[in-house]
C-alpha cells in the first residue's frame, strides 16, 4: 500500500495551520494539491482581484516546487470563482502565463458563493516526475 506523504512549502502561509490541511499529498508519483488561493503570508486575502489570482499562481507554484514539480506536470486543474462572467477574462490572462503552451491539463471551473472571503481557489494534481 503506497503510504500518503505531506508536501510542505518554504513559505507556508498561516491558513495551512489555522484549518489543519496540508499543502498537497503525495500518493506514490501523483500529487493532490490542496485549494490555493491569493493569500498574503499572515493568511488574508489579497484584495486587488488580478494581484489575488496571480498570487494563487505563485502559491500553487510554490507547492508544486516543493514536491519537484512544475505547472509542465499538472494533470488535471479545478479553479472556483466567485462571479465567473465578470472575472473569466483576468483569470485566463494569468492561467495562461503559468500553463503555458498546449497540451493543456483537464480544466473544470466552478461557480461557488463563498470563498472564505477570497473570491478565485485552484487545485490541481500533477504528476511528479522520475527522478533518475
Amino acid at each position: 500500500m503506497v503510504q500518503r506523504q505531506a508536501i510542505v512549502p518554504a513559505d507556508r502561509h498561516a491558513l495551512y495551520e489555522a484549518h489543519r490541511y496540508s499543502a498537497a499529498i503525495r500518493s506514490g508519483d501523483l500529487l493532490f494539491v490542496s485549494g490555493q488561493v491569493g493569500s498574503r503570508s499572515d493568511g488574508s486575502p489579497e484584495p486587488d482581484f488580478e494581484k489575488q489570482v496571480q498570487l494563487a499562481f505563485d502559491n500553487l507554484s510554490n507547492v508544486l516546487r516543493a514536491a519537484g514539480c512544475t505547472f509542465e506536470d499538472v494533470i488535471d486543474v479545478t479553479t472556483f470563482h466567485t462571479d465567473p462572467a465578470a472575472q473569466f477574462e483576468t483569470i485566463m490572462a494569468v492561467r495562461d502565463k503559468a500553463i503555458g503552451d498546449p497540451p493543456y491539463p483537464n480544466w473544470t471551473a466552478v461557480g461557488v458563493n463563498w470563498l472564505a472571503g477570497f473570491d478565485f481557489e485552484i487545485k490541481v494534481i500533477a504528476r511528479i516526475p522520475d527522478v533518475a
